[in-house]
């Protein structure tokens, strides 16, 4: 295992807070892309389905992208 790498369990925790709970949980989740600030940093919308519908949080997922396609889009440099 890398030396960066958490290795106590509460160290994994705070590094993945937004998710944790899901994985747990059993509750599958999805993070798109949904814009970006006014500083231009990249924000990001996180969707979380009922246990085992990990196909709806897909669809979800894929109807967002769609009405909003911020993919391709960069923010200046």
């Amino acid at each position: 295992m890398p030396d960066h790498w958490p290795t106590h369990p509460w160290d994994w925790i705070m590094w993945a807070e937004f998710s944790y709970p899901f994985n747990m949980s059993w509750n599958p989740a999805a993070s798109v892309p949904c814009g970006f600030t006014q500083s231009e940093l990249p924000v990001g919308l996180q969707i979380v389905g009922k246990r085992f519908d990990d196909l709806g949080v897909l669809q979800a997922s894929a109807a967002f992208e769609r009405l909003n396609p911020w993919a391709n889009k960069r923010p200046e440099l």
